[in-house]
């Protein structure tokens, strides 16, 4: 592995760690949007799909932000497990899973996730998430 490989996945694995340490509180937002670049493209395999609004395509740091605050607002995180990292270049992998129980139906989704991250000089510029978008909209109703 080279030393901006290396150094990018430090950089994920102590935002990871964080996050499911914070159980996605303002800190835990904090500390990924410190690592994100202002000009970041965010995306989610869901894609704004109904019940889950706030995974449409984020263009900006700011639209994040949002991101963020709609995604605290209607659910709660249980856990968040980053298991593996692959690193190659400028893009780096998280193998993993999640935990997440909706604020408004009280159920439980559980997926096995994946997030491909493009980092430039320390920060991400390219985020896309995949996850069990069946269940995480069966858990919205």
């Amino acid at each position: 592995m080279t030393e901006e490989e290396s150094n990018n996945v430090a950089l994920l694995k102590k935002g990871y760690a964080f996050w499911n340490q914070s159980k996605a509180d303002c800190e835990g937002v904090s500390c990924w949007m410190a690592l994100l670049s202002d000009d970041v493209q965010w995306r989610s395999l869901a894609a704004g799909a109904a019940g889950m609004e706030f995974t449409r395509a984020c263009r900006s740091k700011d639209e994040v932000q949002n991101y963020f605050q709609e995604l605290g607002k209607d659910w709660e995180l249980l856990s968040y497990n980053a298991d593996e990292f692959i690193a190659q270049g400028d893009r780096v992998v998280m193998l993993g899973s999640c935990e997440w129980k909706h604020r408004g139906t009280g159920k439980i989704m559980r997926s096995p996730k994946a997030d491909v991250h493009r980092l430039r000089n320390g920060k991400v510029v390219d985020f896309m998430e995949f996850y069990d978008t069946i269940a995480a909209q069966a858990a919205t109703t």
